[in-house]
């Protein structure tokens, strides 16, 4: 596998590639092949991106149509055919059966650009400044939406100060210490010097903080807080949102409406770069041009991603992602149950799923392990200690049949050189 050229080439900030090196040619749903015709389960699909596989084909054949008719390609913020059909698929399948009011913006095409504009929104709403995030979020790595983030290595990269946030504790960040009362006596308390927030920023499943998971108890306490308070509730779900943790909004049916909620990552349909903001019509307050960007009028994006919401309309699909999400957490829960001494536990929620162990170590391990067996898993978490599966949701039988064997072979292979470790049998 020649990889030359990269290595000279590219900077070294480069990460993904050195976990998993080798050069890939092609992709079908949950299969990517490498130049040397190596077949690999992808159990990644581009940290969240590719919720619909790799070239899904209906997704594909629209934007093929699209362009042999010279649509256009870029926009700015202009009207345009591709425009229409997104924003009228999202309201008609999307946002009116869910009894969601929202107006729409389109950032830059990435998700830090929509936690910038959230936020940006939420300043110019309240005319405060502060902001509420959590321990082990990351929101994004530009410097408003790294503020909000956590991760200690990723925030010194900056090389400023990263100002305008307070950091709180997730839910059960202190065990049984309930962190929503905590953040309520904070902002209540006049002496507690913290200022009134303009918004409080969470993901209901911190994807790249180790998968900790918000109950909608807590969610609703947080939701209540921001109310009581004068202040807005962001979800950031530009990774759990389009499908991932089963329902389309990762807080569906857990008794809140966000004022303001970010997508991207998967909502571009088939890997193309695409970012909106939904907020209450009451707080569209920024002027015209406050807020812009080049590539927010990506009509490619837009027609994938009209073509993923497509998918939508059948309630079967819903329901075959819930019971694909339950397949692989009953594999992973008995994975957990034959290494009970390893402190081996299993997180997440939907097709957000992750394992990990008393010794972070652990997950790293087993991820290259698993990339030798050609299955491609990364790891999350503020140390990397949990082994995280985020397969398109369109994963068939027979590719999840082989990317979890191939796991559950290369955890038993890794956890080999720890004490007292049942050998592997594979499952049937």
């Amino acid at each position: 596998m020649d990889t030359r050229i990269f290595e000279a080439m590219e900077a070294e900030v480069r990460s993904y590639c050195r976990s998993f090196p080798a050069v890939f040619a092609t992709g079908r749903n949950a299969t990517l092949t490498d130049a040397d015709g190596k077949s690999y389960i992808d159990m990644f699909a581009g940290a969240g991106t590719l919720n619909y596989g790799h070239n899904h084909p209906a997704i594909r054949q629209a934007v093929i149509e699209y362009m042999l008719q010279d649509g256009v390609t870029h926009s700015l913020d202009l009207y345009t055919v591709a425009k229409r059909g997104f924003l009228t698929a999202l309201q008609e399948i999307i946002l009116k059966p869910r009894g969601l009011d929202y107006k729409v913006t389109f950032p830059g095409p990435t998700g830090t650009n929509a936690v910038e504009t959230a936020m940006k929104f939420a300043r110019k709403a309240t005319g405060r400044q502060n902001i509420i995030a959590f321990t082990n979020a990351f929101h994004g790595m530009t410097l408003g939406s790294l503020a909000a983030s956590a991760t200690r290595t990723k925030r010194e990269a900056a090389g400023v100060p990263l100002g305008g946030v307070t950091r709180v504790p997730y839910e059960n960040y202190f065990g049984d210490l309930d962190t929503a009362d905590f953040l309520d006596k904070i902002l209540s308390d006049t002496g507690s010097g913290i200022d009134a927030p303009a918004a409080i920023i969470l993901e209901t499943v911190q994807a790249e903080g180790g998968l900790n998971t918000a109950s909608a108890p807590w969610l609703r306490k947080i939701a209540a807080i921001t109310r009581k308070h004068g202040s807005l509730l962001i979800v950031d779900d530009v990774q759990t949102g389009c499908g991932r943790t089963g329902t389309f909004f990762s807080f569906e049916g857990m008794g809140v409406t966000p004022d303001i909620v970010c997508l991207s990552k998967a909502l571009g349909g088939m890997g193309l770069p695409m970012a909106l903001v939904l907020f209450r019509p009451d707080l569209d307050v920024l002027k015209p041009g406050e807020h812009n960007g080049t590539f927010r009028g990506n009509n490619l994006a837009f027609i994938a991603a009209t073509a993923a919401l497509e998918l939508w309309r059948h309630p079967d699909f819903e329901a075959e992602i819930v019971a694909t999400g339950a397949k692989i957490k009953q594999r992973l829960n008995a994975i957990a149950d034959r290494y009970p001494y390893l402190g081996t536990h299993v997180l997440g929620r939907g097709m957000m799923l992750g394992i990990g162990w008393t010794d972070p170590t652990i997950a790293g391990r087993v991820s290259q392990r698993a990339f030798s067996e050609q299955i491609i898993a990364e790891t999350t978490g503020a140390d990397n200690q949990v082994l995280k599966l985020l397969p398109p949701l369109t994963i068939s039988d027979t590719e999840l049949a082989q990317g979890l064997a191939g796991l559950e072979r290369a955890i038993s292979l890794e956890l080999q050189t720890c004490n007292e470790v049942a050998p592997f049998v594979a499952a049937e």
